[in-house]
């Protein structure tokens, strides 16, 4: 008895086509994976994705500490098109000032303002004008309806990009709906660029955070009012009471009677180099210390706490490769502030008063200046200890209140000479307080985080 033959099927009926719809849906999956990698390769971020250093003023490219190109596509994307509020926070709406006592009057080196923008006074500023300083420029900042926006050309060497834009937001939080309309190119690397020599025909509007005689670019509050973490330096509001609470450690008397510096003289700076040259306490009255930045970081710089650093009658302010954040706190600490002619200003330094809250020293005669300065202070000092107090006394007057205050009214009155309505352009992204923390690493964002600034109850300084 035969047994009845088959043809049974090898696959399914239903398998090809499901194996058809997978191969479709993962080919779909694996392009739809390459586009989002594709925008995030793109896309550029105040933290310094794919952005290169400044071309003119180089430093190592920046590496990054995500654990896999995945994560990083993530946050890239996380960051910068997922975090800012769609909707427009009731915060940034004008508020009504509830202080009783009336606004006052703005210190008096607020007056360099109308200074630093006359150039453009009776030509205003064109957009053709912004578009050349764009040449110069690594950030451009937009700011519409109190929504500030970034169109990033290139990196900042550490997180001078982030902190410099946070401190932007914070002073739209501090007065919201005050901050008008604006564009601004901005250089976040020390030398000025744009030489009244070479640009008298069409000055550029450039913000940066030093200037000189030599140079149309204008000055505005550096990084480390909001924290420097790379070195351990927190936010001037919490930085300053501490230098001041240990200057008050030792009286003037008790204090080492010599001139003090501690720095780092290899960054391409002649001063530096020269002041090491003045390291003889017998005959120049001075100590100049090396500071060893690699060893320093790996003991997170608490070697070098800025108030442990008020011992001695007198502290050297000397330039580096251009003007250095230093001179605000050297100004802190009690001590007369032996400053070596300045090639550059930032915005506060216009407000010293030589022999009145400093000391000047000749840089052309830079070791028996210093000395000539210990000798005078040693001989005479109760006018020393005045002098010393005198520019403790004008950093302590420099409070955030008025560097937001300064930077109100830089950014209105530059405002006020664009000739051309402000608009985000369209390679640019919103940036906001979350965007930043979503970017910043650990360490970053507790100094961010600590920099925060709140509604004011007072209006801005009268200019």
């Amino acid at each position: 008895m035969g047994v009845p033959s088959r043809n049974p099927s090898r696959f399914p009926p239903y398998l090809l086509p499901c194996i058809i719809s997978l191969s479709v849906f993962s080919l779909t999956a694996l392009f739809l994976l390459y586009k989002v990698g594709e925008v995030a390769s793109r896309t550029k971020t105040l933290a310094g994705h794919n952005l290169e250093p400044t071309p003119w003023h180089l430093f190592p490219p920046r590496t990054f500490k995500e654990k896999s190109r995945h994560s990083r596509t993530y946050k890239i994307l996380q960051c910068s098109y997922l975090t800012c509020p769609t909707i427009k926070s009731p915060e940034n709406q004008r508020r009504r000032f509830v202080s009783p006592q009336p606004n006052q009057t703005c210190p008096e080196f607020f007056r360099s303002i109308r200074r630093d923008l006359e150039p453009w006074t009776q030509t205003g500023i064109s957009m053709t004008q912004l578009m050349e300083a764009k040449k110069f420029a690594a950030i451009r900042v937009v700011i519409v309806g109190g929504r500030l926006f970034v169109d990033l050309y290139y990196d900042c060497v550490q997180s001078r990009a982030m902190f410099t834009i946070w401190g932007i937001l914070q002073l739209i939080k501090k007065y919201p709906g005050m901050v008008p309309d604006v564009d601004m190119m901005f250089d976040c690397m020390d030398k000025p660029s744009i030489s009244k020599t070479e640009h008298t025909s069409m000055p550029l509007p450039l913000f940066r955070y030093c200037t000189n005689e030599d140079h149309f670019d204008i000055p505005f509050p550096d990084w480390s009012f909001w924290g420097w973490p790379e070195t351990n330096l927190r936010a001037w509001n919490e930085e300053f009471p501490e230098i001041k609470h240990g200057s008050q450690a030792k009286f003037w008397s008790e204090k080492s009677p010599r001139a003090y510096w501690k720095g780092n003289p290899d960054v391409a700076s002649p001063l530096r180099v020269e002041l090491v040259k003045c390291n003889d306490s017998n005959r120049w009255e001075a100590e100049i210390m090396r500071q060893n930045w690699t060893e320093e970081a790996k003991d997170g710089f608490e070697k070098s706490k800025l108030s442990n650093q008020c011992n001695h009658r007198y502290k050297i302010y000397a330039e580096g490769y251009a003007w250095s954040v230093s001179l605000k706190y050297i100004l802190s600490c009690n001590s007369v502030a032996l400053i070596i002619t300045q090639q550059f200003k930032d915005f506060f330094s216009r407000g010293l008063i030589p022999k009145g809250n400093y000391w000047p020293v000749s840089v052309t005669d830079l070791c028996p200046s210093i000395k000539s300065a210990v000798d005078w202070g040693n001989a005479n000092p109760s006018e020393a200890a005045a002098i010393g107090q005198a520019g403790q006394d004008f950093m302590e007057s420099l409070s955030m209140d008025r560097v937001y205050d300064y930077m109100f009214h830089l950014i209105n009155e530059y405002s006020k000479l664009l000739d051309f309505k402000p608009a985000p352009p369209s390679s640019s992204l919103e940036a906001c307080m979350e965007s930043l923390l979503c970017l910043a690493d650990p360490m970053q964002r507790k100094f961010l985080e600590k920099a925060t600034a709140y509604p004011s109850v007072a209006p801005p300084c009268r200019l």
